[in-house]
């Protein structure tokens, strides 16, 4: 019955892709659009239970498959494989399985998603205080775990890094002795640049204790300590009043109960001459619900938010949104980069933890890379104020000559509106 079913959710769902599959019982199937040919990808199952858990829950029973040794790619390659599954994906609403299982799936959403200080802290571990060892195998020198910004199609990962945090200091217009919270400060890469860089005062939040230790390490290191305050801290706990408010890929843990709140307290740290940024990963559709996969193995109590989402919390605040700016494929191409090292250094992982460990990683970053380029990804950038004339009236001062220093009018506001703040 349960192979039947799957024979059919497959013929429904792959209409432009052409795949092969073998079941556990060797019986070879091809499923896309007629006359496709030889499909140049091939996937073989090796558990007779696969089909009962693909039809049942196709996003996670795939992952773990793939994890376990329960399937494997015969022809082509995962990243093959995954470009296919992805763009399936979109020919959900055809599948009535499908149908039925995202709709008990939203109704649970809002309650999977709730992250009070404690719960926030346990996710927060179960991902980011794996052994940096691990980190050190795939990302950039200065550690950038989040999308890197290819003004080049030819950058390296390092030079898309440091465009990344280029751009966002120009955004943030980052002046000597400014008063900067970095929200979700990861390893103190972007903290180092401002504080270094652009004279800034900055505190650093995260709830990853390791993260914690390597970025004060960073920070002594590179004689720092009185310019950057690295702190193991919530959002929720932060007091006082910041020119500057960053936040880069720490949004997507908050959870969808916690949006209000988290707005709330941006709105009361920021000065009322202030500038905040928030870079997360986004969906350019409506609201959906997180990868089974995803929330159960990579980043439990996750979710990417839909705009709409974000943007009506920012509304309540009276908030003021001075700049969108969406990534559209930018996130894939630093994935790109990311699988590619990790799996040159496979071993190293393995070494690590184990063989299945390294199958999760390889199935994460493909599958994220594949969802950036196939499906509704994106990288928001919301720039927020309380007043409308805190940045420049065009985006002129984000690139060209324009964004060497602010413009003499601009320079002059900020420097009368910290007068009157002060």
């Amino acid at each position: 019955m349960w192979k039947g079913l799957l024979d059919a959710m497959l013929r429904r769902a792959l209409k432009t892709d052409a795949l092969e599959v073998r079941f556990p019982d060797g019986a070879v199937r091809r499923y896309g659009p007629p006359g496709a040919g030889e499909p140049a990808v091939a996937i073989a199952f090796h558990d007779p239970a696969l089909p009962r858990r693909l039809v049942r829950n196709a996003d996670l029973a795939l992952g773990e498959a793939y994890m376990d040794g329960a399937l494997t790619v015969e022809r082509g390659c995962l990243r093959d494989f995954l470009a296919i599954a992805v763009r399936a994906g979109e020919m959900g609403d055809d599948v009535p399985a499908f149908r039925v299982w995202r709709g008990a799936a939203m109704a649970r959403r809002r309650a999977q998603q709730l992250n009070p200080p404690g719960r926030a802290r346990r996710n927060v571990a179960h991902h980011y205080d794996l052994s940096g060892a691990l980190y050190e195998l795939f990302l950039d020198e200065d550690r950038q775990y989040s999308c890197a910004y290819f003004a080049r199609p030819d950058m390296t990962l390092d030079e898309a890094q440091a465009a990344k945090k280029a751009h966002i200091a120009r955004k943030l217009l980052i002046e000597p002795g400014m008063r900067v919270l970095d929200i979700g400060c990861g390893w103190g890469g972007l903290a180092l640049t401002l504080a270094r860089d652009h004279g800034a005062r900055v505190t650093g939040i995260t709830l990853s204790e390791e993260q914690h230790a390597h970025a004060r390490a960073r920070v002594e290191a590179a004689g720092l300590s009185g310019r950057i305050d690295i702190r193991l801290q919530d959002f929720r706990a932060v007091t006082g009043r910041f020119d500057r408010i960053v936040s880069v890929g720490m949004f997507e843990h908050v959870g969808l109960p916690a949006y209000r709140a988290y707005f709330a307290k941006v709105g009361e740290l920021l000065d009322p001459g202030g500038v905040a940024l928030i870079h997360t990963i986004g969906r350019t559709d409506t609201p959906g619900i997180t990868s089974p996969f995803i929330a159960k193995w990579i980043f439990p109590g996750g979710y990417v938010p839909a705009l709409t989402e974000m943007l009506a919390p920012v509304q309540r605040q009276r908030l003021v949104p001075c700049d969108l700016e969406i990534w559209r494929l930018h996130y894939a191409e630093t994935l790109r980069h990311w699988l590619e090292r990790f799996d040159a250094h496979a071993a190293e992982a393995e070494a690590l933890y184990d063989a299945r460990f390294v199958r999760m990683w390889r199935f994460y970053l493909a599958a994220c890379e594949m969802s950036f380029r196939h499906h509704r990804l994106a990288v928001f950038q919301l720039q927020l104020a309380h007043r409308k004339d805190a940045v420049p009236i065009t985006r002129d001062y984000l690139y060209g000559d324009a964004a060497a220093a602010p413009s003499p009018a601009r320079a002059g506001a900020s420097a009368g509106s910290r007068a009157a703040a002060e």
